[in-house]
């Protein structure tokens, strides 16, 4: 687990601690629109810039129980070079929360509702394939897909001073289930 000095140094303003538990709430068919809506805004805010967006994470899964927060990944260029789309990343309304120059240059931008989860990485990352594995492993396989829906909620049932702290919580579920999935050229 990521230590709350790593949380502190890694995130851009505020580090806020949790003043409620994580809401798990079931799956909603309206969050692939919503995903949608969040792509059109940052396809042209970025142009040729943006490599790839991809919905990911929980929501990204239909039948599969969520935080409603949605994630997408961005592949751009370069992610450790903020100047070449942070500041029109703004201008679509999203703000730089989270730089982690040492895991693979990730930035995380959220929405002014914290409604979305922006994950930038570079291209060729290895970080977005593996996503991408765990996310189309998910929606083919429904014992998985349950097995990783009652970790989420079990989960969810404990208090958490990061939303962060409950994200590392799942790895081992998702490596064993990572274990499981076959491999996906990327």
């Amino acid at each position: 687990m990521l230590s709350d000095d790593y949380l502190r140094a890694h995130t851009v303003g505020e580090l806020k601690p949790r003043s409620s538990p994580i809401r798990i709430v079931d799956y909603d068919p309206e969050w692939p629109h919503r995903f949608e809506s969040e792509a059109n805004r940052i396809r042209p805010a970025l142009g040729e810039r943006a490599f790839r967006i991809e919905h990911v994470g929980s929501t990204s899964v239909p039948g599969l129980p969520a935080k409603p927060v949605i994630d997408i990944v961005l592949v751009v260029a370069d992610s450790s070079q903020e100047a070449a789309y942070a500041a029109a990343l703004g201008e679509a309304g999203y703000r730089l929360r989270i730089r982690e120059p040492g895991w693979y240059e990730h930035r995380m931008f959220q929405d002014p509702e914290e409604s979305v989860n922006l994950h930038v990485f570079s291209a060729g990352c290895p970080e977005v394939g593996r996503m991408l594995a765990f996310r189309d492993w998910l929606r083919s396989n429904e014992s998985d897909r349950e097995l990783y829906g009652r970790a989420k909620r079990e989960l969810a049932q404990r208090e958490w001073k990061y939303t962060q702290y409950y994200a590392d919580a799942k790895t081992a579920v998702v490596e064993e289930i990572l274990a499981r999935a076959a491999p996906r050229d990327r």
